[in-house]
């Protein structure tokens, strides 16, 4: 049609124009397909750049928040410890990155299992040991996860406790897991065979992460995530019975048959050992207070009702345990061996029951701990003692960390503390001062108190622990007054001590059983003589120990003595195996003792260990590769590192002992017995 028709023939020109338009669209709606094809090439180009990029990006975070808690102990590595971290990394790598890629799948179920398994695995794993490190300046690893007979029980009593700190450490790793998931289904599109094959290998990569052997007991030279998943595979191999060398507990004693023997000619007494749990030197009074403006003692503000009841104490302000667990600090006080006894000589060493038997003394043991707990009744339910109690005989429902109330305890050997024979060795021991420690809140006055173990509420914690022993003291000190009061009173010696002491943070690490510096070594100790029931000498001599240097080992001594035994000549060669003396004779010159939580009785979750001879103590943790040397009289928080040599020759034979620092020794040779395995219940 010519352009002239065109104009003259509207319709044909209308035909025209929208001709012309439609191939114009056309071939903008090809352009636009072409375009949007490069695009999708350019996103499969990035996704198959980027994707394997991105399934490393777990292990980055893993790493990142690694180093944001313990950088300066990542930097210290060498060598080997280098070696075996890069090794964590390709675990940790390998297990995140397959489960991601599986997680990544378009369709099917598997891909929910894989993302389910990620979540989980990734929010315990990193979240749990944030929340850990917090608490014990270490992560958890498999020995922690194997030093308690009920990790069910005390899982759930610590979130009753610190549950809203617990939810702070686990909520970002819980966010940022479903936010890679999210992620992963944009960025990464498995093909075919890769997703078959990640469906194959997810799971193994899991297994292998709980049976893969790491480096978790000294520097810790492996990723948080790898050492988590060692530790909870180590705890179900124990709970289906496959055995493990790090779990050390007490087992059933076998000491020999004690000859009949005759304590010596002195004043008749009965004993009573009131030993309490984790109470620090600081949180009581060892010694009454100087009198004040009219001539009463200034308060003890700790244990004021114990102060009251018991004015006359002979104190001991400088008493140490030898270690700060329980386990251990009951052999070394009842044995008078030090805890570096093999545990062949720790369960098969008479204990002070034994030799109060043989001399014909009534015994007893009474204790609101729960004797559940990491086999504990295995090494007290052949005590040869008349009367005898644990927590679930005080309360069945009692609880596996606090054991049953105090208060109850002290009722129950009131009510038959006066039936035993005479004279008669007895030992009241309390336990709710232990984590998490027992409160009244209508009777609590330290305040602020909180129950969170968040390092900006450490102070408020301390406070909490602190009105629980406030809470212990009134339930001891009824004791007291009762025992005093009662027929027995005017011929009962009490002597009292803690098992050990209580960190709060003062060098790192939270609780007990993580060091031997003194906040929780140092305990309170006294000795409650009425007149008569001392010689002039032995009062004489328990005055002027009144500021020296004493431990635990020198306890069993004590009781010994007391029982007019010490000088026994049946009973020398047992006498000859313990290191400490007679609290009650002149003090010799301060002998060379070990200290530690790592023993044949109880194996250590971290090690820790060293010495002390009088002022000077030797001391290492799982993360030293060097001794470090104090003056405790001199520097009393242990702040000022004097140096090895400053020590004398401590060193020499703390290396003799253990082979060197925590830090730079595997398995000490004297503790190898370890794999040995008490029997159950």
């Amino acid at each position: 049609m010519s352009r002239s028709n065109a104009f003259n023939d509207p319709q044909a020109a209308e035909t025209d124009v929208s001709s012309r338009s439609s191939r114009g669209l056309t071939r903008d709606l090809g352009a636009e397909r072409a375009a949007a094809r490069a695009r999708l090439r350019a996103l499969a180009r990035a996704r198959r750049r980027y994707g394997s990029l991105f399934l490393a990006l777990p292990l980055l975070l893993v790493v990142m928040a690694d180093v944001r808690v313990r950088g300066d102990r990542l930097l210290a590595l060498g060598g080997k410890h280098v070696a075996s971290y890069l090794g964590a990394m390709a675990e940790s790598a390998a297990l995140w990155g397959l489960l991601l890629f599986a997680a990544s799948a378009r369709r099917g179920a598997s891909r929910w299992i894989a993302a389910l398994l990620f979540v989980v695995l990734a929010t315990l794993s990193l979240g749990g040991q944030l929340y850990f490190h917090r608490q014990y300046a270490t992560y958890l690893n498999l020995d922690a996860t194997l030093f308690g007979t009920s990790l069910s029980s005390s899982l759930f009593g610590q979130l009753r406790a610190d549950g809203e700190n617990f939810l702070r450490s686990v909520l970002p790793p819980l966010l940022l897991a479903i936010a890679l998931v999210w992620l992963g289904r944009r960025i990464v599109r498995p093909g075919r065979t890769a997703r078959l094959a990640a469906r194959l290998a997810a799971p193994a990569a899991v297994v292998a992460a709980f049976v893969l052997p790491c480096s978790y007991r000294t520097v810790q030279a492996s990723t948080p995530d790898v050492i988590y998943f060692h530790a909870i595979g180590g705890l179900i191999k124990e709970l289906v019975g496959v055995q493990t060398t790090a779990q050390v507990r007490p087992g059933l004693r076998t000491p020999p048959a004690l000859p009949p023997v005759t304590p010596a000619p002195g004043p008749r007494r009965n004993v009573l050992f009131i030993l309490t749990e984790s109470v620090r030197a600081d949180a009581t009074c060892s010694a009454r207070a100087p009198a004040g403006e009219g001539g009463a003692p200034a308060p003890c503000p700790g244990t004021p009702r114990i102060d009251e009841a018991a004015p006359g104490r002979l104190p001991l302000t400088q008493m140490r345990s030898n270690a700060s667990t329980t386990a251990i600090g009951l052999a070394v006080l009842w044995s008078g061996l030090q805890p570096i006894a093999t545990r062949e000589e720790l369960h098969t060493a008479p204990l002070v029951f034994d030799y109060a038997d043989a001399a014909g003394f009534g015994g007893a043991y009474w204790t609101s701990h729960h004797m559940m707990f990491a086999n504990s009744r295995l090494y007290v339910q052949d005590l040869p003692v008349s009367h005898q109690c644990g927590a679930t005989e005080l309360d069945p429902l009692a609880d596996i960390d606090l054991g049953a109330d105090d208060r109850l305890l002290s009722a129950h050997v009131r009510s038959e503390l006066l039936s035993l024979r005479e004279p008669f060795l007895a030992v009241a021991h309390f336990g709710n001062t232990h984590v998490p420690y027992l409160v009244d809140p209508e009777q609590a006055p330290f305040q602020p108190a909180l129950e969170s173990k968040a390092p900006d509420d450490n102070d408020a914690y301390h406070n909490f622990y602190r009105n629980a022993v406030y809470r212990q003291d009134a339930a001891i000190a009824e004791l007291i007054r009762f025992v005093r009061s009662s027929p027995v009173g005017d011929r009962t010696v009490i002597v009292f001590t803690s098992d050990h002491g209580e960190a709060f943070r003062e060098h790192g690490q939270l609780g007990h059983t993580g060091s031997i510096l003194d906040e929780e070594i140092r305990v309170p100790g006294w000795v409650d003589a009425p007149p008569g029931t001392l010689t002039a000498a032995e009062e004489g001599a328990l005055r002027a120990a009144r500021d020296e240097l004493v431990f635990h080992t020198d306890v069993a001594p004590t009781l010994l003595d007391l029982m007019g035994l010490w000088d026994e000549p049946a009973l020398a060669g047992y006498r000859a195996a313990m290191v400490g003396r007679s609290l009650l004779r002149p003090l010799p010159a301060p002998a060379a003792l070990a200290l530690t939580n790592c023993t044949g009785i109880w194996g250590c979750a971290f090690k820790n260990w060293g010495m002390m001879r009088g002022n000077m103590k030797l001391e290492s943790r799982a993360w030293d590769t060097a001794w470090h040397c104090y003056d405790v009289l001199a520097d009393p928080r242990e702040q000022r590192d004097l140096g090895p040599a400053a020590c004398g020759d401590l060193p020499r034979l703390a290396d003799a002992i253990y082979g060197g620092p925590a830090g730079s020794v595997d398995v000490p040779a004297h503790l190898r017995d370890l794999a040995s395995r008490p029997r159950r219940d």
